[in-house]
């Protein structure tokens, strides 16, 4: 291991054996949660007034969860709109929660007032959704007009065509919310990194079990199962994929976890997408060797060129690069394993995969691709996926860090398997 990474991964280690237990909610006090809401609507709010809207009305759980440290159902409200939240560039925010859950939100100094929901999404008002739909948007207009000092542009993350119209009808002018969001969550404090690593110590745990019980014999499903088992067992919340594939369902990348049989000599390939404690994600990739036996000289070839590109796109990370000449400089994939590439060389993590994500250089060549700058406090996982289009088993791996002022911070320690690195 080169020197420059043994130090990083030390420290890395050191700010680990730190991290406060598991067992918390967001509203315990072991992290300062008032101090992590308040830059977080802090962020949000920034990105309003720059904006110059008069507020948000945000639907997306994770979005409500980011600005007010607020839950209920994430996954259940990720596809029902029970649940929404008005932000105020200024003022007092909203939430407006599920029928008996106002109590949820107890304790939340984000939060003034909790009303019951005007529920319009189909599942709730069936063939009434446009007489609801008004009715939503008279009192959401009503808020805008009472905290917007005349400005009437809304910014709303998700939405159905029959509430953008309503809002438009009452002179309402809807503008992105996601766009906001992203670039609020994309820049981490040293609150949310304390978070984050939790849900990776919760991760890693659960990679560490699954490690242990890989033997021949087992299935996908019961293997990929104990990642599931460790994270709920230990508060955390939900994995968002089921990208766990052994032998040559591992070529291509993304299928997802079966009933197949893992046999002696296989690789077993997976990325974790794991949401943890606080909500925060783990995004971590891994293929370990299923043994008895030794790596085969092909498996040897396909991990150590994943290693290689993980590694020596890490070392590009740093404030002040641009997405265009990070992409330029990116490790390149020799021809027989381009087809089958991963899609983006970086993507930004927090509460979920979030911006920014940054592909190959193909992609910027072919005006495809947007540009940016990379910052102090963005989190972001390195990719790489190894499979020839002609070939049997891949490799997929990926690391988690944190940008610093000079370069990159490692939050993911589980180590590499050494008999697929050794000659």
């Amino acid at each position: 291991m080169p020197r420059d990474e043994s130090v990083g991964l030390a420290r890395s280690i050191d700010r680990a054996r730190k991290t406060p237990g598991a067992g918390l909610t967001d509203t315990r006090t072991d992290i300062d949660m008032v101090r992590l809401r308040a830059y977080r609507l802090g962020r949000v709010r920034e990105q309003l007034r720059n904006l110059d809207y008069a507020g948000a009305l945000l639907f997306d759980p994770i979005n409500i969860r980011y600005a007010t440290g607020s839950r209920n159902m994430t996954v259940w409200t990720l596809h029902n709109a029970a649940r929404y939240c008005f932000i105020p560039t200024e003022g007092p925010i909203i939430l407006f929660d599920f029928h008996g859950c106002d109590h949820l939100s107890d304790g939340l100094e984000t939060i003034a007032e909790v009303r019951p929901t005007q529920p319009w999404y189909y599942f709730a008002a069936g063939p009434r959704v446009d007489e609801r739909a008004k009715l939503w948007a008279a009192e959401i207009a009503d808020l805008v007009t009472a905290h917007g000092g005349g400005n009437r542009r809304l910014a709303l993350d998700h939405c159905d065509p029959e509430g953008t119209a309503a809002l438009a009808a009452l002179g309402i002018e809807v503008k992105n919310g996601q766009a906001p969001l992203e670039r609020a969550r994309a820049i981490k404090s040293a609150d949310e990194i304390a978070c984050m690593n939790v849900a990776i110590s919760v991760c890693e745990t659960g990679m560490a079990r699954m490690r242990q019980a890989l033997e021949p014999g087992l299935t996908e499903n019961q293997l990929w199962a104990i990642l599931h088992a460790t994270n709920i067992a230990m508060d955390g919340e939900w994995i968002e994929t089921r990208l766990l594939t052994s032998g040559g369902r591992t070529n291509p990348w993304f299928q997802e976890s079966s009933d197949r049989v893992i046999r002696a000599g296989e690789l077993v390939s997976f990325d974790t997408d794991l949401i943890g404690p606080f909500g925060y994600c783990a995004d971590i990739s891994r293929s370990y060797f299923c043994g008895p036996g030794r790596p085969s000289d092909d498996q040897r070839r396909l991990y150590g060129l994943a290693y290689e590109q993980v590694h020596a796109n890490m070392a590009l990370l740093k404030p002040g690069v641009s997405f265009r000449e990070y992409a330029d400089k990116a490790w390149r994939i020799p021809d027989v394993y381009w087809a089958r590439r991963y899609s983006a060389t970086v993507h930004g993590v927090g509460m979920a995969d979030e911006y920014p994500v940054i592909p190959h250089f193909d992609a910027f060549t072919d005006g495809l691709a947007y540009d940016g700058v990379l910052e102090a406090g963005m989190t972001v996982c390195v990719e790489s996926y190894i499979g020839a289009d002609t070939g049997n088993e891949g490799v997929k791996l990926e690391q988690q860090v944190l940008i610093t002022e000079t370069g990159v911070e490692l939050l993911s320690t589980f180590p590499f398997e050494e008999t697929l690195l050794s000659g």
